[in-house]
């Protein structure tokens, strides 16, 4: 059954809390003005070091025997990652010869979800009606359900055992002659369920608490609460049908497998390749990936990155604005319309300016690096300001 709060808002204090945002919308559009000047260094200076790496790989095609000739140099080489190395989960005692043991924890909770609407009212007041409506189900998190807005739904949660996700990675894994570091090892990929053969009952049961309202029908200890399937560990009564409490932890390995890397050799190992500007570069792809594919691909994931802070940069200046903006449409909001009015309008404008603003500080993010590229975002900006300005002139003129 759904749970409704009603809150109203009279219009002063609207006014008021708008007024207060200001500052807030100030700061945002700093921030956001400092992210959009440091995603283009960035990504210029990133894009330098892929270019300076590129210029002095070169190709090993065998990796079997060290080689001191290498020593400094940059290689681009195909090889078998594996270890003899087991691994050993410190709770479950499940047991693995990998690259990589995974524990994922998973826990069976109540969820909280809500659902806002804001209705004007005469006089500029807003009144705000919230609905909670509450579900069952799977969650990466315990969720802490003394906070919940609905008392009856209050203090539901908990789990049967505390526990979370945890990743071990093996010492020693071998790349032919060479030992990866960690930080090749880490972008190792591929990982699958394990099979569990084997686990340490009597630890895990070492971990359970069971509370007083948590009914199960078996009553020969909590032993009965242990459940293994597959790749699976199962903390409760019945794994067919959770309960709120039941915990499910799934188990993966990384088995060993072919890579191709491009790193700087460093004796028996790698390091990061550190350009002129002091940015570093390094890759790791799954199987056998030609050199050329491995910087086209380190190119796009810069470039896609750099749009990704772009659009993130002028979305934030965007809501800033419109936090500045903001007490005018509250102003009028004393008869609704016309609130709504200036409210669409002021959006308008916090959309254009907002787009002039970033294109401008991206423009002269990139005189230092690419003056044409700054002339033609200026010239954007330009125009975009002298159509808000037309828009302005029509509206003066209506």
């Amino acid at each position: 059954m759904a749970y409704t709060e009603t809150h109203y808002t009279s219009w002063f204090d609207r006014l008021k809390n708008s007024v207060a945002g200001i500052l807030t919308g100030i700061a945002l559009i700093a921030f956001a003005t400092w992210l959009l000047w440091w995603n283009e260094g960035d990504t210029f200076k990133t894009a330098g070091a892929i270019g300076e790496a590129e210029l002095v790989t070169q190709d090993v095609p065998d990796i079997s025997n060290l080689n001191s000739e290498l020593e400094g140099k940059v290689i681009h080489a195909t090889g078998f990652a594996t270890t003899d190395e087991v691994l050993n989960d410190p709770i479950f005692g499940i047991k693995a010869t990998a690259i990589k043991l995974e524990r994922d924890v998973e826990f069976y909770q109540w969820h909280e979800n809500s659902r806002t609407e804001k209705r004007k009212k005469l006089g500029g007041g807003e009144e705000e009606i919230t609905t909670y409506t509450y579900d069952k189900g799977w969650s990466s998190s315990k969720i802490n359900s003394s906070n919940f807005h609905d008392p009856s739904y209050r203090d539901k949660n908990f789990t049967l055992a505390d526990v979370d996700d945890n990743t071990i990675v093996a010492q020693n894994v071998k790349f032919g002659a060479y030992k990866l570091p960690s930080f090749l090892k880490n972008q190792i990929g591929g990982a699958k369920p394990i099979t569990i053969n084997e686990y340490d009952k009597e630890a895990i049961k070492n971990i359970l608490h069971v509370p007083s309202n948590y009914v199960y029908t078996n009553f020969n200890g909590v032993e009965a609460l242990i459940h293994a399937s597959g790749s699976v560990i199962y903390l409760g009564a019945e794994p067919s049908n959770p309960k709120i409490g039941d915990v499910r932890i799934t188990f993966k390995e990384t088995p060993p497998a072919d890579i191709t890397i491009i790193a700087q050799v460093l004796r028996d190992t790698f390091e990061e390749f550190r350009a002129s500007n002091g940015y570093r570069f390094s890759r790791l792809s799954m199987g056998t990936v030609g050199q050329a594919t491995m910087f086209e691909d380190a190119r796009s994931e810069n470039n896609l990155m750099a749009w990704v802070f772009r659009a993130v940069g002028a979305a934030l200046v965007m809501i800033g604005l419109g936090m500045i903006f903001k007490p005018l449409s509250v102003l009028l909001d004393v008869i609704p319309i016309l609130g709504d009015i200036v409210g669409a309008g002021a959006g308008v404008v916090s959309f254009i300016l907002g787009l002039v603003w970033s294109l401008i500080v991206i423009a002269i993010a990139w005189l230092r690096y690419r003056p044409l590229v700054a002339g033609i975002l200026i010239a954007v900006a330009v125009v975009l300001m002298i159509l808000l300005r037309g828009k302005g002139k029509k509206a003066k003129e209506f």
